[in-house]
């Protein structure tokens, strides 16, 4: 083996056969759904005129995959990754391509939008678990660190490249156009995963399915690493989905900008991110994921801070920059965390319900962002500051720092 290769070094992981073509999945998905968030809430606000819809429609896309995930979890466990991660890329594909031509043909109305988001929703997991299961099965251990850092660099990415795209395709091309568009780079996703081997293994997940989604969700419950993740970032995300209205309204609204802005805004905290997760990736986390988490948290309050002292477009500006640069080291310690204290044989289950419950927040943030924002902008901002604060109370409170670990 070639030097570079023992080495705990990024050429190390590219040279892992199908790393490269895995990775370039991950982010044209990625970049997918980046936009894709940014790109609904601009069109439902184009077409519709109605923050609280905005709103709807960004919890309803985002709610049905955090409560299939456990199922979602046992289906990558027992028929691998690769297929059912074109699956869910069909899918998006699909829905997307109804919404645009409903739209087109002026018969989209409030209820077919919330439904076919809602089936867009629905197979996510097997998308965004089944990519991050496959690098604890085929990096050695020595790399997870690295790994990891690509894999927060491929949200990087994501918030750099897709915000700013699908505003300026908004704001020059329209809603539906921007949404086409979208819906072809789901199916470029699916056409890179085309041909990627799963990693031979074997798992307990036999029987019926229920009964392995019920089993991943207890072990996932009874993990107490798992758990207080789960605590912790859920709550993190009601305040993250809060901003993710309340943003756009601010710069669209109150200042007068237009939809590229708002694209741009969120640009920034990708670049800022990749700088925060590339640093990390190059030394070892072991050990300090917590104080990394909770740092992180508090972070994201003080950032939210700065906007309510002035919601200006320097001081927003400045706060997502801020928020990215503590996002980057904290991905990279929550996926470190996270592997080395899952058993490899529950990765699929265990970590499809963990990122549910993680994630689970931020749809019903941006649910209740919609509401607040109609009482006023300040309200919602402070409302996201004090439950940003609160998530670092919890991660502090529920994180154990010393639990067992699969990482080796």
């Amino acid at each position: 083996m070639h030097p570079a290769d023992l080495a705990p070094s990024y050429r190390a992981v590219f040279r892992i056969p199908s790393m490269g073509r895995i990775l370039l999945g991950m982010v044209v998905s990625r970049i997918a759904a980046s936009m894709l968030g940014v790109a609904l809430v601009l069109f439902t606000l184009e077409r519709f005129g109605s923050p609280e819809l905005a709103g709807l429609v960004t919890f309803i896309n985002v709610t049905p995959g955090l409560i299939v995930g456990p199922i979602a979890g046992a289906l990558l466990d027992r028929h691998g990754r690769a297929r059912l991660i074109i699956a869910d890329q069909a899918v998006a594909f699909a829905s997307l391509m109804a919404i645009a031509a409903l739209a087109m043909a002026n018969a989209l109305t409030p209820a077919l939008l919330i439904l076919i988001a809602a089936i867009a929703g629905i197979t996510h997991p097997l998308s965004n678990v089944g990519l991050r299961t496959l690098f604890p099965l085929i990096v050695p251990r020595r790399l997870w660190e690295r790994v990891n850092a690509l894999d927060s660099n491929g949200y990087v990415v994501a918030t750099l490249v897709g915000p700013p795209v699908a505003g300026v395709m908004v704001e020059t091309l329209g809603g539906p156009e921007a949404l086409l568009a979208i819906a072809a780079m789901y199916a470029l996703a699916a056409a890179v995963i085309i041909g990627v081997k799963d990693p031979p293994g074997s798992t307990g997940a036999t029987g019926r399915i229920l009964a392995n989604a019920w089993d991943g969700l207890r072990y996932t419950v009874s993990n107490s690493t798992l758990l207080g993740l789960g605590v912790g970032l859920a709550v993190l995300n009601v305040g993250g989905g809060i901003v993710s209205i309340v943003l756009p309204v601010i710069l669209l609204n109150d200042l007068r900008l237009g939809d590229a802005v708002v694209g741009g805004v969120w640009a920034v905290m990708g670049v800022t991110g990749g700088i925060g997760a590339l640093v990390v990736g190059r030394s070892r986390v072991s050990g300090l994921e917590k104080p990394i988490l909770v740092a992180g948290m508090a972070g994201y309050a003080a950032t939210g801070l700065l906007v309510l002292a002035s919601p200006t477009l320097a001081m927003i500006v400045l706060a997502v920059a801020l928020q990215g640069f503590v996002n980057g080291p904290m991905d990279v310690a929550m996926f470190t965390l996270r592997q080395r204290r899952t058993d490899p044989a529950w990765l699929g289950r265990a970590f499809a319900v963990s990122m549910s419950l993680n994630f689970l927040g931020y749809p019903i943030g941006a649910a209740i962002g919609g509401q607040l924002v109609t009482l006023g902008t300040a309200l919602a901002m402070g409302v996201a500051v004090a439950v940003a604060a609160l998530s670092s109370l919890l991660a502090w409170r529920f994180i154990p720092r010393d639990a067992p670990t699969f990482d080796t």
